[in-house]
């Protein structure tokens, strides 16, 4: 029993560790993109850090003068430029530069946030093949005709000719349709051959928002079937399907450029109600999900990276400030007008976007605790 307790401790240990690991690749990625874009452009770097608080290395570059360094805490990082939130006598500093190149390098962060959850979800998709769902059952009633149903088995690959990567395509797939109306789904059947179906909706396709998955699935019409604690589940699984090479890249494209959009769906049902704030979390929720995700295997690991890395991507380039979607606007600000903000009125915006960024990621992880 002890050894068990043991063992179990230091698998929830390892995927802890696991899923910060994950958290710091992602974030240092996205100040390495912030970096190589600034050396290139000639801006003049103070320090470039992986983690933050106390410093526990530090070296400086012989070239350029910039310091790299570890610290503590590995849940950040930054790349510090000079003169990025004050006046600066030195050309080189951040903002002497023209907002031109100020902007290429602030959006370089979340670009190579994307390549890189790119290059997971190829990698992901490479290895294990996309991921689909299967009906392994249809739910039919008495005197009821198969004529426009899927088929017990089925695996879903499209729906009114658009690739399904994630539950959020179905819903805007269907989005709109109502009871008897028909829909073309594209499956592979229990056979492995590619068929079209044409499938009779059971239900309005009225989604509440696009997290009601619940019904995509009475819509299409799959069966349920009772599990151990007593509650009806759908009868769906996960299938597997291997893509050639250029199919991979191609799906691994669509994957994360649907994750985008489906953040971005998210976000805008946030700001309308539509979706309640108890729905997300902040940094503990994500370690603890990311955690648990990361256990699972190598799949699970690589598919929760890409997740983040788009999720940081998208994230950073809204226009809240202290994120650099925000300091873009500044850029372009300058750039329309020929002149400024005053930099202590832009540095003290960007101060109280951070204060109410960091309130907010308290306040969800709080709401996340009450409903556990």
């Amino acid at each position: 029993m002890t050894l068990l307790l043991a063992s179990g401790a230091w698998n929830t240990v390892w995927s802890v560790i696991l899923a910060i690991v994950i958290l710091l690749v992602m974030i240092t990625v996205h100040e390495f993109g912030h970096y190589i874009s600034g050396r290139a452009l000639g801006f003049k770097i103070e320090e470039f850090a992986i983690g933050f608080g106390p410093k526990l290395l530090r070296i400086k570059g012989r070239k350029h003068g910039t310091y790299f360094s570890v610290r503590a805490i590995p849940l950040g990082g930054y790349c510090a430029f000079e003169g990025e939130d004050e006046e600066d006598g030195d050309p080189a500093a951040f903002n002497n530069q023209p907002p031109w190149k100020r902007i290429i390098v602030l959006v370089s962060g979340a670009l190579m946030n994307y390549l890189t959850a790119l290059v997971f979800a190829a990698i992901c998709m490479a290895c294990f093949g996309l991921t689909a769902y299967k009906v392994n059952s249809v739910s039919v009633e008495e005197g009821q005709t198969c004529q426009y149903c899927l088929s017990d088995g089925d695996v879903i690959v499209a729906a009114e000719g658009r690739r399904i990567y994630l539950s959020t395509d179905l819903i805007a797939a269907l989005k709109g349709k109502s009871e008897g109306d028909i829909a073309l789904i594209t499956v592979i059947d229990e056979d492995g051959n590619t068929v079209e179906r044409q499938v009779k909706m059971r239900v309005d396709c009225n989604f509440e928002n696009y997290s009601d998955t619940s019904r995509i699935w009475r819509a299409l019409g799959a069966g349920t079937y009772a599990a151990e604690d007593g509650n009806l589940y759908w009868d769906l699984s996960a299938e597997q399907c291997p893509l050639g090479f250029w199919e991979t890249l191609g799906c691994s494209f669509g994957y994360t450029w649907r994750m985008a959009g489906t953040i971005f769906r998210v976000l805008g049902e946030l700001l309308t109600g539509s979706l309640g704030l108890d729905t997300i979390g902040g940094p503990i929720t994500t370690i603890k999900l990311t955690s648990e995700m990361a256990a699972q295997g190598a799949q699970s690991f690589l598919t929760i990276a890409a997740y983040i890395g788009v999720n940081l991507a998208v994230f950073n380039l809204l226009p809240i400030p202290a994120l650099d979607g925000s300091k873009v606007i500044f850029c372009l600000i300058e750039w329309i007008f020929r002149k400024p903000v005053p930099r202590k009125v832009e540095a003290a915006i960007h101060f109280a976007g951070l204060i109410l960024i960091l309130g907010f990621a308290v306040m969800v992880d709080l709401l996340q605790f009450v409903r556990c």
